[in-house]
This record gives structure tokens, C-alpha cells and sequence, in this order.
């Protein structure tokens, strides 16, 4: 029987289904978490089977604050998730195989609703563990809740925790781009568009939707707000007691720095531990007013040996140039370009 796929798609398929199967082997989400106690970080590897990472590390951390210890053998998910990837593996290749238009379509469909499944079960699982704390924890903060990021950056008292797919994770979002693209182009090349079913063109919306989700939340970070006597400068572990001279870096996969003073800011990016190619954004806290945050290339910069900021760095950032006339009457000094000093 004469296939209703081209071979190019089949063969796609077919390289879909060797690609997921690999995400068996691979950590398929992982969770940073980065506070100045531990300046190299810690990682969470959530694979299909077990745990990775420094798991010691974040149950013994957990346990001060009531949260549940992680165990692989307490989730049901670690039993069968990869015989569930293994069992779209092989869908998926049966349909370049059998290398039909509806079994295709099914095939996506299913393949989408596995994905939201598949999230709404890991949030589920970051709500129970951040929510449900033992009442008898060391550390206590009322209202607190500790659930990590499904995805993206968020404060978690001094940490900072970042939640990213990794490289399984990546495959299967990369399978998915493929079979999206694929059912697209399938339904293109028939010349017939009012054969595809309502239930497919609402199943493409919904994939989109998710990538365009995704996206934003991985790329719009703004700088949050610089919580004094909680915070710590990233670069020299201060905390934070000065709004004035704040400063934030912002990098690419949304994970955010914060600093006390220009100084450390400066000697941050000149150590190398961050490449230059992957920060986003650099905001300074405005000197003045409600200290809100203005962008690095946006600000008016004042050096000054009487601005007495936290590390002598001695700069303060305002909205204008305006605003910062007045301050440079008061206190003297000069004015400065970004540029100037972010010379390495």
C-alpha cells in the first residue's frame, strides 16, 4: 500500500524515534541553586529513572527548613516514565514505518498531551514539596513556601533557583518542534487543508502556545527587587543594607546576579566566571527617588569619593542627566559612561 507520507518525513520519524529514546540515558531537567554559602552552585538532575547531582547536599538543606527528603523509590513516576518514552519511541517510529497521514496526526496528538501530562505533574510535585513543611522544621519563615520554578528563576530566601531543561529535556522538545513541523507540512503538501481535522488544528495551537510560553518566560526576566538584610552581593557576599548602589546582571536563560556596589559588579565581569556573551542585561538602582532599577546603557553615571558606597566602587546611577546634576553639585565628582568603566 502506497504510502501518504513523503519518505523525507518517514525518515525523520524514524530519526525522532532513535533521538528519543536516548533521553532514557540523559538528565531530562535539572535545578540550579546558587547562594553565596555555595559560590559553585548546586544541581538537581531530574532523569527518567532516578536522581542526579548533589542530592546529599539539597536534603540535607531541605531538612532545616521541613521540606520532604528526595528519594527516587518514593515516585512512581521514576518506575515508569521510561517505559513510557521507550513506548513513543516506538509509536513514533511505527508511524514512519507504516508512514500514514492519520496515524502521523494521532501520533503528535498524543504525543502533546504525554508533554502537558508530563508538566502538570512535575508542578504538582514542586507544589507538595515547597508547601508541605514539617512544623517542627529548624527554620521557620510564616507564609513561606519554597516551591522551585517550573521554569525560569525565582528567589528562594537566600538562594536562587533556576529551573531549566536539560539535555533530555531538550531532545524531547526538539522531537516535539519536529512532529509539529512535520503534521504543518504534511497537511500543506496534501493540497487538501479542509481534510485536517479540528482536533489537530487545535492540537498545533496548543503546541505553539506552549513554545511561545516557554520562550517568554525563559527571555522577559526583569531585575527583581533588592531585598535588604536578606540579599548578598554575589561577588562578595555582603548583604545587601545600601539601596542606593544596587546592581543587577541578567543572563541569557534568565538567571539573575545581584550586587551591593559597582565594584563588585565590575570585578565580577572582568573574573570571566560569567562570558560576556551570555549576559541579556546589566541594571543599575537609580541613586534617587523610589530606586527603581534603569538599564546599564540608559543610565547617567557620578563618580564621586563622597558618594562612600558599600565597597568604595564610589558610583551611583540616576534615570538622566538631569537628575544627576544636583547630586554632582552637592557631592562633586564626574560624570562616567558605562562604557568607561566596564573596560576590561
Amino acid at each position: 500500500m502506497k504510502s501518504n507520507l513523503k519518505i523525507w518525513t518517514r525518515v525523520l520519524l524514524i530519526v525522532c524515534a532513535v533521538a528519543l529514546l536516548s533521553v532514557v540515558v540523559f538528565p531530562i531537567w535539572q535545578i540550579q541553586l546558587a547562594a553565596p554559602q555555595y559560590p559553585e552552585g548546586l544541581v538537581l538532575l531530574i532523569y527518567a529513572s532516578k536522581l542526579g547531582g548533589n542530592v546529599d547536599i539539597i536534603n540535607g538543606l531541605n531538612h532545616y527548613i521541613g521540606m520532604k527528603t528526595l528519594h527516587a523509590e518514593d515516585f512512581i513516576e521514576f518506575t515508569v516514565l521510561r517505559y513510557i518514552i521507550i513506548a513513543y519511541a516506538l509509536l513514533i517510529l511505527i508511524t514512519g514505518v507504516v508512514g500514514k497521514r492519520k496515524l502521523l496526526n494521532a501520533t503528535f496528538a498524543a504525543f502533546v498531551v504525554f508533554g502537558i501530562v508530563a508538566m502538570v505533574d512535575f508542578w504538582k510535585w514542586e507544589y507538595d514539596y515547597g508547601h508541605n513543611l514539617d512544623s517542627d522544621a529548624a527554620i521557620k519563615v510564616p507564609g513561606m513556601a519554597y516551591q522551585p520554578p517550573l521554569l525560569g528563576y525565582k528567589q528562594l530566601l537566600n538562594f536562587g533557583a533556576y529551573s531549566i531543561p536539560d539535555i533530555g529535556g531538550w531532545i524531547f522538545i526538539g522531537v516535539g518542534a519536529i512532529l509539529l513541523a512535520l503534521v504543518v507540512l504534511e497537511i500543506r503538501a496534501s493540497k487538501a487543508k479542509k481534510l485536517s481535522t479540528p482536533l489537530t488544528n487545535k492540537v498545533v495551537a496548543i503546541v505553539v502556545m506552549f513554545f511561545v510560553a516557554a520562550t517568554i518566560a525563559s527571555c522577559n526576566v526583569k531585575p527583581q527587587p533588592l531585598q535588604l538584610g536578606k540579599d548578598n552581593c554575589y561577588f562578595c557576599k555582603m548583604t545587601l543594607s545600601d539601596p542606593r548602589f544596587g546592581a543587577e546582571i541578567i543572563t541569557n536563560k534568565g538567571k539573575i546576579y545581584k550586587f551591593d556596589d559597582m565594584h563588585c559588579l565590575l570585578a565580577f565581569l572582568k573574573s570571566g566566571e560569567l562570558p560576556s556573551k551570555e549576559i541579556k542585561d546589566v541594571y543599575f538602582v537609580s541613586f534617587e527617588g523610589n530606586h527603581d532599577f534603569v538599564k546599564a546603557s540608559d543610565a547617567s553615571l557620578l563618580k564621586s569619593d563622597n558618594l562612600h558606597s558599600p565597597m568604595n566602587g564610589n558610583v551611583a546611577a540616576f534615570v538622566n542627566a538631569d537628575s544627576m546634576r544636583q547630586t554632582m553639585e552637592q557631592l562633586k565628582g564626574t560624570r562616567v559612561t558605562w562604557k568607561e568603566l566596564n573596560v576590561d
